[in-house]
């Protein structure tokens, strides 16, 4: 007759399988996980490695820019050093720059006066003499456009040339009727013309017409004006408009009246101006003197400057 199962020895080997399934599943997750923190201790191990190159590059990095802030540091130094001396030596040049523009300065004045004719800012009214030898180194004609008379050519000294000629021909551009009758006379025409006076007025003569040496005509610097209506009456000049006109812009072209009224040499001449220069022309303009009533040495400070 056939044994029944032992339900013992049933339960103990299903207690035995559940223990080894149980100890089999245990097993394998704790090689799984053995395998995992084998897996992670290897990233650990590379990032460690990774770390400590860069550890090792950024002490590099560092070295390196230790060693060119240094660099840096001492070429900045040189920097300095040599700033320093740039300015130093910019100091220097312009010091020298301002020496060799003052030395220019006098050289270019040394060279304007010994070129500009020192006769033309003397005062020749009875005071100096100019030898019958003397005449200006430069002579121009003046426009006849602007001669009271078209068929008696005038001149006039070159370097006042384009005064007069600018002065003329504002004076037309303004209405003013102003021509020039007579410029430069030599000396003996200056003496000619003095005979004749003296025939006509004896030594009235001396009164308005000056001696051959003494007139500023010779210096090729004067001009008498009139006007087309007027013409050789100079008596009547005072009272024209183109009188008016000089006294208020002659100045601006370097002309000055000569001889004012109540002047120590001549009658007084509204027709006859002298070219001086702007600069003194607009002094004596500025303070109400006229040539003659300053020191010669006082004219001659502006002689360098006379056709600037």
């Amino acid at each position: 007759m056939p044994t029944k199962p032992n339900i013992k020895n049933i339960l103990l080997v299903v207690f035995i399988i559940s223990v080894a399934i149980s100890l089999g599943y245990e097993g394998y997750s704790y090689w799984q996980l053995y395998q995992e923190n084998a897996r992670r201790g290897e990233q650990l191990s590379q990032l460690q490695e990774s770390f400590s190159a860069v550890e090792a590059d950024l002490a590099r990095v560092k070295s390196e820019n230790s060693s060119i802030t240094q660099a840096l540091q001492a070429e900045q130094g040189k920097s300095s050093d040599l700033s320093s001396v740039l300015q130093s030596e910019q100091s220097k040049n312009q010091i020298f720059e301002t020496q060799i523009g003052d030395l220019s300065k006098t050289v270019g004045t040394l060279q304007k006066l010994t070129t500009t004719d020192p006769e033309l800012l003397q005062k020749y009214s009875k005071v100096y003499f100019l030898s019958e030898n003397y005449s200006p180194a430069n002579l121009s004609a003046i426009g006849s456009q602007y001669l009271y008379n078209k068929n008696k050519p005038q001149l006039i000294h070159s370097g006042v040339s384009p005064y007069l000629e600018s002065l003329l021909s504002v004076a037309d551009r303004d209405g003013t009727n102003l021509r020039v009758i007579s410029g430069y006379r030599s000396f003996y025409e200056q003496s000619t013309l003095k005979s004749g006076y003296q025939i006509v007025y004896g030594s009235g003569a001396n009164r308005f017409s000056a001696d051959q040496g003494y007139s500023e005509h010779q210096l090729g610097t004067a001009v008498d004006f009139t006007t087309t209506v007027l013409g050789e009456n100079f008596s009547q000049f005072k009272g024209t408009t183109a009188y008016k006109w000089l006294g208020d812009n002659a100045w601006r072209y370097g002309f000055v009246l000569s001889y004012p009224e109540g002047n120590q040499y001549y009658i007084f001449e509204p027709w006859h101006w002298r070219f001086v220069g702007v600069s003194l022309a607009t002094k004596l303009h500025g303070s109400s003197q006229f040539f003659y009533n300053l020191t010669q040495r006082e004219i001659d400070t502006y002689l360098v400057s006379i056709f600037d």
